[in-house]
């Protein structure tokens, strides 16, 4: 597992893992982060054939703009042809992507290790 330099966010680590580029979010993700996030989220989801990863296990709050978020990450990666995965375990930040719809657009995984084997047993497959 290679690490990159982090961005200068404090609810973001960002690391290169079979692949991926994988996206940890950390802490509160509330309006205030959300701003703070959106310019390194941009930069990964903007790049042509991206294979990224979020993942939310060392979120301890979500709202509404850690959603936006999310969806904007998804229409992004999918307008430049690459693939993003959801790594999610917490019951509260669980809720809120299935009762939003969310889940069904992209599928919350368990953990990073069952997302980027997924992403192997999907290649191995083709």
């Amino acid at each position: 597992m290679q690490q990159e330099p982090a961005p200068p966010s404090r609810h973001l680590r960002v690391h290169q893992d079979r692949g991926h580029t994988v996206l940890e979010f950390h802490g509160e993700i509330d309006i205030a982060a959300a701003a703070e996030l959106l310019p390194h989220l941009d930069r990964f989801t903007g790049q042509p054939g991206a294979r990224l990863v979020i993942d939310l296990s060392a979120v301890e709050f979500f709202d509404c703009s850690g959603l936006r978020l999310l969806y904007r990450a998804r229409s992004r990666v999918l307008a430049h042809h690459g693939t993003l995965l959801l790594v999610c375990t917490h019951p509260l930040t669980l809720r809120i992507v299935r009762v939003t719809g969310l889940a069904r657009l992209l599928p919350p995984l368990p953990s990073l290790d069952a997302a980027l084997g997924q992403t192997e047993a999907t290649s191995e497959t083709l």
